[in-house]
């Protein structure tokens, strides 16, 4: 387990890495099939595949489905922990604890409310819940990797130096990487990663904003794609189905790939 840990903080280090978000265990061994680094989950995939809205899960299911994600797979893996089920630092200092038995290499704390009014927990809190996590991963004694996460710019509240005073402070209370879900925006990426440095950052592109060879090029560290995968799955599905409904036509699933094909992928994750 320990070296899932190391080779996850090497991958912070230096270049720039893409860790795609699955969403079951089938998507997580197919993206290791195809030679990704490591994986990290979305709530928001991981919540529609129950049917339900992101956030909707509950910390049990949570526990669960990290369990199983990290269980499936040789690399590492990083979960989309949320706000850490809980308000108080001391219970995300306990919730975090939970977490760091699961077999993650890592995890991010996030700042937002679900309140269109107030999006944003008080900043001082804020703070005080991040410091907590680091605590609660450090009384793990396994070095599981923290991300500190600003929701601002997906919450209704893209304020760049708001975001950046955030980030800057997660960063001092034990985060070590930082990230700012929704920036869209390279002059926002060079800006949040000069704040924090040397720390690594962590982008999300969940659209046709930007490349992998661009990040790159400014020195981003992470890549990550959010519940993307997860609609691109499922508008693939209603298209079909949609089809199937109006039309009566089978024809969208005869190039589709075999279900031979996938489950090979499924047995060479796993070195079967």
């Amino acid at each position: 387990m320990i070296g899932v840990h190391a080779a996850f903080h090497d991958l912070h280090r230096a270049g720039c890495f893409v860790i795609p978000n699955p969403w079951d265990i089938g998507s997580a061994r197919m993206l290791e099939h195809l030679g990704f680094a490591a994986l990290a989950t979305t709530s928001a995939g991981y919540a529609w595949s129950m049917g339900r809205t992101d956030n909707g899960v509950s910390l049990d299911e949570c526990l669960a489905h990290l369990r199983a994600i990290s269980a499936s797979v040789t690399i590492p893996v990083n979960a989309d922990f949320e706000d850490g089920f809980a308000t108080a630092p001391d219970d995300v200092y306990e919730t975090v604890r939970l977490a760091t038995e699961t077999g993650v290499a890592g995890l991010s704390i996030e700042d937002s409310t679900g309140d269109i009014d107030t999006p944003l927990l008080d900043f001082e809190l804020s703070v005080d819940r991040m410091r907590a996590a680091r605590d609660g991963i450090d009384a793990s004694g396994l070095p599981i990797l923290l991300t500190g996460r600003s929701e601002g710019f997906i919450a209704g509240r893209p304020d760049i130096d708001e975001t950046i005073r955030r980030l800057v402070a997660y960063s001092a209370a034990g985060a070590d990487c930082l990230y700012a879900p929704g920036i869209r925006s390279l002059e926002h990426v060079t800006a949040v990663m000069q704040a924090v440095a040397p720390k690594p950052v962590n982008v999300l592109v969940n659209s046709n904003w930007t490349t992998v060879h661009e990040l790159a090029s400014l020195g981003v560290r992470r890549i990550s794609v959010g519940g993307a995968l997860a609609r691109v799955a499922w508008e693939a599905f209603l298209n079909v189905a949609r089809t199937l409904k109006t039309d009566g036509s089978f024809d969208a699933m005869a190039t589709t790939i075999s279900g031979a094909e996938i489950e090979r992928a499924f047995y060479q994750s796993v070195g079967a």
